[in-house]
């Protein structure tokens, strides 16, 4: 009996493919509208269309059949087989052999293509292995097992990658999770978790997610960015480098803030390899991403509740715990809930030199977000009480930015110089200039001071550390 014989004795079951329909009604052009108007509506893409213009070309049957009938076998033949040298050679072996059985497979497959997917099915993370491998791809987002999507050089693009179906993509779902002690299912549709190299992974599955189970992968390099690569893409000049040195050496408590994919993570990484090796460091995380090259570095990482709902480890309670690790530093993250109120305790009590991220869209605004976290806490502080903390315990707020053509820039870096009355003063120390767009659609502007030197430069002059006043003066203000 040959091999194809073999697997169809063995099920005889058959995938269902989903099949969709739709009709495209024409709308009526309404007569007399301008040509702007006119112009304006030819750009709009309605639900039909969209679904129309974004088939992604599939592959045919017989590459499908072939594939699943190989997967059978692979599973049966070689479970808990691991090396890749063995692996090949005998899945490659299996697709000649059914190739050779069923005369219909010739000449209209693609058995390497078949091969590397199933490797990548077996050692990797599936059809998206590929884009994990590729060093261009910044963020990975699958919609469903048909729309996988991906961010190149700051733009997203679609791929023609695809699932089989949304199986398919659970089973990866589960081989991100799974080693890290996370679980998801119907009663927790929603995972955070993270690859070994510590890309951030985010997942929701059906019932929460309609389209299907998604999935959204922001990718760590494999070299963790330094000052002098944020330097040359642009994110800061070298006279914020070494202000932002500086600080971090001084032990300012700095914060980062920014929108969601705007590097608040990556600035943060590169922020923390400022702090001396001698120094002991206690990052805390919701999945930990933190490549810090520090040899003392403790890291810490909240856990969810378990499947009775219960065990679970919050960022506060980490926070909390920190503080009797006896930590020279403390990282968060993200702040995004009632730990604010424990951060900025620790801030005030001798922790100096935190660093911690948070969303938001101005250093004024972060201020105001962090109010609201601390009365999240549960405690009836009065608002003067709050801002009193906030103003005493964060130095420096690092603006961070995603622009229009997706390059991602550090706005702003704001003094927090006090509480005056009942309002926190804020003060520009740098600041980015916007001056247009060019032809290619890169935005044009710089990174510059404002001028003013900010009021703890005796902090840093006391310190050991000077800084050329030069980095204060922009070039108009030379003249």
């Amino acid at each position: 009996m040959g091999l194809l014989s073999r697997i169809q004795d063995k099920t005889q079951t058959q995938q269902e493919q989903p099949t969709s329909s739709g009709s495209e009604q024409k709308q009526p052009q309404p007569e007399g509208m301008d040509s702007a108007y006119e112009s304006l509506t030819k750009q709009i893409v309605r639900p039909t269309e969209a679904k129309k213009n974004s088939i992604i070309p599939k592959a045919n049957d017989k590459h499908r059949e072939l594939k699943g009938l190989l997967h059978k076998q692979v599973l049966h033949e070689l479970k808990g087989d691991t090396d890749i040298d063995t692996i090949v050679p005998k899945i490659d072996g299996m697709a000649m052999e059914l190739i050779k059985e069923d005369e219909t497979f010739r000449g209209t497959i693609d058995r390497k293509r078949i091969v590397d997917e199933l490797i990548n099915d077996l050692t990797g993370f599936g059809p998206i292995n590929p884009l994990l491998l590729d060093e261009d791809v910044s963020e990975v987002m699958v919609n469903g097992p048909n729309r996988v999507y991906c961010e190149r050089k700051g733009k997203i693009v679609l791929t023609n990658i695809s699932f089989r179906d949304n199986e398919h993509v659970m089973s990866v779902i589960e081989k991100i999770v799974a080693p890290i002690g996370r679980r998801i299912d119907e009663s927790s549709p929603m995972v955070d978790a993270r690859l070994p190299d510590g890309s951030r992974v985010n997942a929701i599955i059906p019932p929460l997610a309609l389209n299907g189970p998604t999935i959204t992968i922001r990718k760590f390099s494999k070299d963790p960015f330094t000052i002098d690569n944020l330097v040359q893409f642009g994110t800061l000049t070298k006279e914020m480098a070494i202000f932002l040195d500086a600080c971090v050496k001084a032990r300012l408590n700095i914060f980062v803030s920014g929108g969601t994919g705007s590097g608040k993570t990556t600035t943060l990484n590169v922020l923390s390899n400022f702090i001396p090796n001698d120094e002991r460091i206690v990052t805390i995380e919701d999945a930990a991403e933190l490549q810090l090259g520090q040899d003392h570095v403790v890291s810490l990482e909240s856990r969810p509740p378990n499947i009775e709902g219960k065990g679970a480890i919050s960022i506060r309670d980490l926070v909390r715990n920190s503080l009797r690790m006896r930590p020279d530093r403390v990282v968060i993250g993200e702040v995004r809930g009632a730990e604010a109120l424990d951060m900025l305790q620790a801030m005030n009590t001798g922790h100096d030199g935190s660093l911690a991220t948070g969303h938001s869209n101005s250093p004024r605004d972060m201020i105001s977000r962090l109010e609201t976290m601390v009365l999240l806490a549960g405690v009836d502080l009065p608002v003067k009480a709050i801002r009193e903390q906030i103003s005493g315990a964060i130095d420096v707020i690092i603006q961070q930015s995603r622009l229009k053509d997706g390059s991602r820039r550090i706005v702003k870096i704001t003094e927090v110089q006090g509480l005056e009355g009942d309002v926190i003063v804020l003060q520009d120390v740098f600041s980015y200039e916007q001056s247009g767009i060019d032809d290619n659609g890169k935005v044009i502007g710089k990174l510059v001071p404002t001028g003013v030197r900010p009021k703890f430069y005796e902090r840093l002059e006391n310190s050991g550390i000077h800084i050329p006043a030069s980095v204060f003066i922009g070039d108009e203000d030379w003249n």
